[in-house]
C-alpha cells in the first residue's frame, strides 16, 4: 500500500515538473536581428507556449498591402496569445535595397507593430533556421507573403500561399482553433 502510494506520488510529481518546464523547439531558439535595429529577438523567450503566425515578407511586392491585414490579426489576437512575426526576405528579388527603406514601408506605410526580422533567406539551403524547419514540416514559400501557422509546440498546423489574404476566413478559423 505504501509502495503504491509512493509510486503514485512520484508519478504525479514527474508529470507536474514536465508541465511546469515547457520546452521550446530548438529551431526557435536563436537570436534573430530585428529589422533596421541593433536589437535581437529570441522567439523561445518571447513566444514560448504561444502559437505563431510566421510570414515571409518583401516591401516591393504586389502583396505588400497584406501588411495591413497582418497588423489587424496582430491587434485582434495578441491578447489571446498569437504572435505574428514577419521575416523580411529578398529571395524573390522584391525586398528594399536597405533595411531603413524596408522599415519605412512596414511602419510608416502600413503601421506594422508586430515583430519584423531583418532580411534573411527563407528558401533553399541558405534558409534561416526557422524557415529550414518550416520548409521541412510544410513546404517552402513559393512567393512573398506565404503564411505559416505554428502551434505552441512549434508544429506547422496550417500554411497559406501568398494569394490568401490574412483576413481570409480560413486563416482566422485556423488561428481561433489554436487559441
Amino acid at each position: 500500500m505504501m509502495r503504491t502510494f509512493m509510486l503514485l506520488l512520484t508519478s504525479l510529481m514527474l508529470s507536474f515538473s514536465v508541465k511546469a518546464e515547457e520546452t521550446c523547439p530548438a529551431f526557435l531558439d536563436y537570436e534573430l536581428p530585428k529589422l533596421h535595429s541593433n536589437e535581437t529577438v529570441n522567439l523561445c523567450e518571447v513566444a514560448k507556449g504561444k502559437p505563431l503566425l510566421i510570414v515571409n515578407t518583401a516591401s516591393h511586392c504586389g502583396y505588400t498591402k497584406q501588411f495591413e491585414g497582418l497588423e489587424s490579426l496582430h491587434q485582434k489576437y495578441q491578447q489571446s496569445g498569437l504572435m505574428v512575426v514577419g521575416f523580411a526576405s529578398n529571395d524573390f528579388n522584391q525586398e528594399a535595397k536597405d533595411e531603413a527603406e524596408a522599415e519605412r514601408v512596414c511602419r510608416e506605410n502600413f503601421g506594422v507593430t508586430f515583430t519584423m526580422i531583418a532580411p534573411s533567406f527563407v528558401t533553399g539551403q541558405k534558409a534561416n533556421p526557422i524557415f529550414q524547419e518550416i520548409n521541412r514540416q510544410s513546404e517552402q514559400p513559393g512567393w512573398n507573403f506565404s503564411k505559416y501557422l505554428l502551434n505552441s509546440d512549434g508544429k506547422v498546423v496550417a500554411a497559406f500561399p501568398s494569394k490568401v489574404e490574412p483576413n481570409d476566413e480560413q486563416v482566422t478559423e485556423a488561428i481561433e482553433s489554436l487559441l
